[in-house]
């Protein structure tokens, strides 16, 4: 078995909607089953039990090596946490050789799977030992390391359960929140409104302090120390007992609380100043340690915190009472789980000496033993829900608090006796305020229900019914990707939206490009997403980089299918038929939105298929009216675009919207039937989203079909007064679109400039010039700058062969280089004839044709 070319499909895809792995598996000895592998499957099960339940027992004869690979990666993911589900392998059309695809939930996780799974399949195969238990643990802390953590994962699950897209920007805790200009981000428990300065105001807990009372908010009397010999000065000026604690600290790190001698308060110093230069002591506030979480002007949570303990048993010794209760699996090192582990430091020894005992006491049954005076989670404490007991005046000193210091989320640490009554009336006062609080302790906590915190802060930061996404149009098909998505930009320009649009030309941002090459794959698709200046996004969707990695988004609002041709990449990654081509382009069907639309063209069988597919809307287009297809939708009372006569006509029921062709240049008053089509398809575009008739208009009257427009798309000069085209066709149906469109263009005589891309198939070259032969007069040829695999001269003789049987075609050249073919071409045209220029380098070309024109 051999493992090559995996790769990750990291949005929608030719498989599902799941992220997942995808590999190509090559068996040896292909036609046998693992069913006749002595002993194999035996094997694989005593190394890995759990795997008996994907594996089909009973079906053993029809299970290859690559599906045992398929079941272990997933089962062994499964097996270490990760909510994983789905998995599929297919035979390709070469003998042994598969294709796999398992889901993962982490990238590196999945990958890491992969491999583990290809040991413990070669482990069976050889009766090698394989270490489960150490692999399923590698997993596991791997998952843990990379995943989001609890509190940035609930916000994002909540922000899910809205329909808000997301992207995890860093390994870490920042993530993007819709797209485009409506994107907001967050870092853990920080958010786009989080203010620098009240983070800073917060992080400096005397300024915190001095800005509380000023507003009247109840605090403990402190203040900074300069050292050891000052903190005990400033214990006596605020009286016994004390707290120690950096001035700009958090997660409880080096917090001494309780503190009554001298001796106390000097080793407090030493454990804070470990942490933070600034230091400072204040008085020590007796009661329960509280922890409420402000979002916006509300308080969402209220917890009672407990400082880590264990109870005696009569039996075991501290140190292992503290072993048994971090065996809880809630509890981990960091912060990946609703508990931490309980630390067994210099500070907890501390404590312990302070009630007697050491690490190997054996506490008497029923004695409490605390570990630590402050009671953070991230120190092993523990948390109890109390959001239902809050008296409203303290939690309105709460949100007073978060306010003062200006946080849009803010943990406020409280230390009173009860919940039930104000501050005031018990002499308890606000000691902190957090900036980013950690919400583990409210979403899970050990006592208590837990509280709907990520759901208030992605409410705090859209309102609701704004899934924060932007108008989202994907473009697939053979021919007219690139016009169609150009106009469709237009169309949302005319209709005052900023537009982001990804093309085989490059990546453009309000018109202007800031990327070149082709960017139709899916990382330039999250590149426009990302960018806070677009309104609106318009891609096209090439099917290698569908193969590739996937979509680059989770929905569109419309998807638009051109057309499918017969010459279109086939025989590239196992794709060798229309159908299966198909599949892959009907991706950005399947994953229209609810309330979305799919723009299908109905003269096409395969794409009119596509329509069973979309769980949106369909709109069909044809220059027919009377297409079977068409017309059944039309009769339904459902919408339609096709040609009356000399205008594009929309249809919904007994309504209908005319636009003449004389108001679309770019149709030549409706003589290039592919450019009708291409303005068909961006109208329903536009009528599908809702956008006016008038910005519609506007966009399809102002659009030409030039160099500067849309280069490369049927692009026409005057040279020396014959016509010159340009244009990027390079497959049969392109083709044969070129010459419908210039037979309904007068000529004396008509010459075509021509080469061909070497990764297509032979067929396909050779049908280009077949049909080049029946419509022009003269034809040059030209080899391609990259052959793409094939040798010198190969492409230009299967073009030869394509010309046959020409019966047309007289005169045939065959020259190396692009610009020296168009040079002789244009050396030729004579006033009155018509020349086809089937360029390669579309920018350099564009640009060698002008500056020949401005030399005539």
């Amino acid at each position: 078995m051999d493992v090559s070319r995996i790769r990750a499909l990291r949005g929608p895809n030719l498989w599902s909607r799941h992220t997942a792995i995808q590999a190509i598996v090559s068996c040896e000895g292909a036609e046998v089953a693992i069913a006749h592998l002595p002993g194999f499957e035996a094997r694989l099960r005593e190394r890995f039990p759990e795997l008996g339940d994907l594996i089909p027992s009973d079906h053993l004869d029809t299970v290859s090596m690559a599906h045992a690979l398929e079941f272990a990666a997933l089962g062994l993911q499964a097996q270490a946490g990760c909510p994983v589900t789905f998995s599929r392998t297919a035979q390709t059309v070469e003998t042994g050789v598969y294709q796999v695809v398992v889901e993962y939930t982490e990238e590196d996780v999945g990958r890491l799977a992969f491999e583990r799974a290809e040991q413990l399949c070669l482990s069976a195969l050889d009766d090698t030992p394989f270490d489960l238990e150490g692999t399923l643990k590698e997993l596991r802390e791997l998952d843990e390391d990379i995943r989001l953590g609890p509190s940035t994962g609930a916000i994002v699950s909540a922000a899910v359960a809205r329909g808000i897209p997301f992207r995890r920007l860093t390994q870490g805790s920042l993530v993007q929140f819709g797209w485009g200009s409506k994107q907001k981000r967050i870092q853990a428990a920080e958010t786009s409104f989080t203010s620098a300065i009240a983070e800073s105001i917060a992080q400096d807990k005397e300024l915190t302090k001095k800005l509380l009372h000023a507003a009247g908010v109840a605090v403990p009397y402190g203040r900074p120390v300069e050292d050891e010999d000052d903190a005990w000065v400033a214990a006596q000026e605020v009286g016994l007992p004390v707290v120690v604690k950096p001035q700009d600290g958090n997660q409880g790190k080096g917090i001494s609380v309780n503190l009554t001698s001298e001796e106390q308060v000097r080793r407090a110093y030493r454990v804070a100043i470990e942490f933070r230069d600034d230091i400072m002591v204040e008085k020590y506030l007796p009661g329960h340690d509280w922890r409420l979480l402000v979002i916006g002007d509300k308080l969402i949570a209220a917890a009672r915190r407990d400082p880590p303990l264990v109870i005696g048993d009569g039996r075991h010794t501290v140190r292992q009472l503290v072993d048994i209760v971090n065996s809880d699996p809630r509890r981990s090192d960091g912060h990946a789980t609703s508990l931490t582990k309980i630390r067994f430091d210099e500070i907890a020894l501390a404590r312990l000496s302070e009630q007697g005992f050491t690490a190997d006491s054996v506490p008497p049954r029923g004695v409490r033993v605390v570990l630590r005076n402050n009671a953070n989670l991230s120190t092993g404490g523990t948390a109890t829900d109390v959001t239902d007991d809050v008296h409203p005046e303290l939690a309105a000193a709460a949100i007073a608090a978060a306010q003062t210091v200006g946080l849009d989320i803010a943990g406020i640490d409280v230390v009173c006796d009860t919940m039930h009554k104000p501050l005031e009336d018990q002499g308890g006062g606000i000691v902190e305020v957090n900036a980013a609080p950690g919400l583990r302790m409210h979403l899970d906590p050990s006592f208590g229900k837990g509280r709907a915190v990520g759901e208030a802060i992605v409410g705090m930061m859209f309102p609701d019914g704004d899934n924060a996404r932007i108008p989202v149009v994907a473009i697939a098909g053979t021919n007219g990707k690139t016009t169609t998505s150009r106009l469709i930009g237009r169309i949302f320009e005319a209709n005052g939206q900023r537009v982001g649009m990804t093309s085989t030309d490059g990546v453009y941002i309000q018109g202007k490009q800031i990327d070149n090459g082709d960017c139709s794959g899916p990382r330039s698709a999250r590149n426009v997403l990302m960018h806070p200046d677009v309104d609106a996004a318009v891609f096209e969707t090439a099917r290698g980089g569908v193969l590739r990695e996937g979509l680059g988004f989770d929905m569109c609002d419309v998807a638009v299918v051109t057309n499918i041709g017969l010459g279109d990449h086939l025989g590239l990654n196992y794709i060798t038929t229309v159908d299966e081509l198909a599949v892959v382009k009907r991706v950005i069907v399947e994953n229209v939105a609810p309330t979305g639309t799919a723009v299908l063209n109905a003269a096409d069988p395969v794409v009119a298929a596509m329509a069973h597919h979309c769980q949106g809307d369909i709109i069909f287009f044809a220059r027919d009216r009377m297409n079977p297809v068409l017309a059944t939708h039309r009769a339904q009372g459902r919408r339609v675009v096709h040609v009356e006569r000399d205008a594009i006509v929309c249809s919904e029921g007994r309504r209908k919207h005319r636009i003449p062709f004389a108001g679309i240049p770019l149709t030549r008053n409706g003589t290039i039937g592919f450019q009708v089509e291409n303005a068909m398809a961006a109208t329903a575009t536009g009528w599908a989203l809702g956008l006016s008739w008038e910005s519609i208009e506007r966009a399809l009257a102002g659009f030409v079909s030039d160099a500067a427009t849309a280069p490369g798309r049927f692009n026409v000069f005057d040279y020396r007064g014959a016509t010159l085209i340009a244009d990027y066709g390079h497959n049969p149906d392109a083709i044969q679109a070129l010459v419908g469109a210039i037979e309904n263009m007068p000529a004396v005589r008509r010459s075509v400039v021509i080469s061909g891309a070497g990764d297509r198939r032979d067929d396909d070259i050779r049908q280009q010039t077949e049909i080049l032969g029946e419509a022009f007069d003269d034809v040059i040829l030209y080899q391609d700058a990259c052959q793409r695999g094939r040798e010198d001269g190969e492409v230009i003789g299967l073009l030869r062969e394509g010309l046959a049987n020409a019966s047309r075609t007289k005169h045939i050249d065959a020259i190396t280089g692009e610009f020296i073919a168009i040079d002789t071409a244009l050396a030729r045209l004579r006033p009155g004839d018509l020349c086809l220029i089937l360029i390669d380098q579309v920018e350099e070309a564009l640009a060698h044709i002008a500056g020949r024109i401005a030399e005539a």
